[in-house]
């Protein structure tokens, strides 16, 4: 019997020393999983998002709460959590970066911010939104959501077409209207962006619509601008058809265009680089929109901006944001390489800025 009860008591004993041992192990490799190594997958993370958001908005008040409420930041972009860009939109600014720091590029890429600039931007006060207008790239539809954020209208079908563009009955401040401190505020701290387009593909976009089709109430594009470029840059004096594509491509092209357009005034912002309208080297924007993913990109500006709640960007009919690379190859069939590589040398900031590639065409 003693002999039946000192070996119950060693099984005992023995049990006990398993769940110890196994307890240990446990407790190890909850530790281990804690105090991940920080060269493992988890700790990489981290430091990768907060960089690439860093470069989103460079921008550091920590004396914000002293300056009136109509200037402290609203919106998710600038809330204490970092916004988690997706990949695209974070390389997309990154590009923008390393391309404006190429001193090769730096006449190409960098323009002072002046009145030209400051008349292109409009003001979203209400909820901290600058809004950079970049013609022939769907800036209309943009103009209502910033239009009913602002008040003027309760919903974007309520908005007349005829009001959009009439800068005295839409509520749309452009930012050249504020003082040069107030200026500063609002470049600093609001939520910044703008949409880009193919280069070539935009300039096919103005002349269609500006002298092809030209809208009835805009008549000096036909009337006024076409006959000044056809006077310099038309080869065949004799012929009497109205401005071709070829004429308008060698005007864009000429190194001394700027003497024309001084004359056109403000109706160049149709034809003009980015780079001239936006100035994306000197203002640090927040989201850069592409027109070709302009389904993806709307949805996420408008979260980005903290009013995807409020506003939604007007339906886009299918396919009228896709590339045409047929119709862009074509309009550029007929013109001479000399006059073609002298256009793209004049919008080559706008291609490395915004990582669009060098036409074919070009390189045949």
């Amino acid at each position: 019997w003693l002999m039946s009860d000192n070996m119950h008591h060693q099984w005992l004993l023995l049990a006990a020393c398993f769940w110890v041992i196994f307890m240990f192990m446990v407790a190890s490799k909850f530790i281990t999983l804690t105090f991940k190594d920080p060269d493992g997958y988890g700790a990489k993370q981290e430091p990768l998002i907060l960089t690439a958001v860093t470069k989103v908005e460079e921008v550091h008040v920590p004396e914000e709460k002293h300056w009136p409420e109509e200037f402290q930041p609203t919106g998710k972009a600038f809330s204490g959590n970092l916004i988690r860009q997706p990949l695209v939109h974070m390389e997309r600014l990154e590009l923008l970066r390393n391309v404006c720091r190429d001193t090769a590029l730096r006449n190409l890429s960098h323009t002072a911010v002046s009145k030209f600039v400051l008349d292109r931007i409009f003001v979203c006060d209400k909820h901290k939104i600058l809004f950079c207008q970049t013609p022939k790239v769907g800036n209309t539809q943009w103009k209502k959501v910033l239009i009913v954020l602002n008040g003027a209208f309760s919903s974007i079908e309520e908005i007349p077409e005829n009001i959009v563009h009439d800068h005295e009955k839409n509520g749309l401040p452009r930012l050249s209207s504020f003082s040069d401190s107030e200026i500063k505020k609002r470049l600093s701290l609001y939520f910044k962006f703008f949409i880009v387009r193919d280069p070539f593909e935009r300039l096919i976009s103005a002349f269609k619509d500006k002298f092809v089709h030209n809208p009835r109430f805009e008549p000096w594009y036909r009337h006024e601008i076409a006959p000044g470029i056809i006077r310099k840059y038309r080869k065949n004096r004799t012929e009497t058809k109205g401005l071709q594509f070829e004429d308008f491509v060698r005007y864009l092209g000429d190194p001394n265009h700027r003497w024309l357009d001084v004359q056109f005034g403000d109706h160049i912002i149709h034809w003009v680089t980015y780079v001239e309208l936006c100035a994306p080297c000197e203002i640090t924007y927040s989201v850069i929109g592409h027109h070709e993913t302009l389904e993806d990109d709307a949805p996420y500006i408008l979260k980005a901006a903290g009013i995807d709640h409020l506003v939604s960007y007007p339906t886009i009919p299918p396919g009228i944001t896709v590339y045409n690379k047929t119709k862009v190859e074509r309009y550029f069939s007929g013109i001479s390489k000399r006059d073609i590589r002298r256009l793209y040398a004049r919008f080559e900031g706008d291609f490395k800025l915004f990582g669009y590639r060098e036409p074919d065409f070009l390189l045949n």
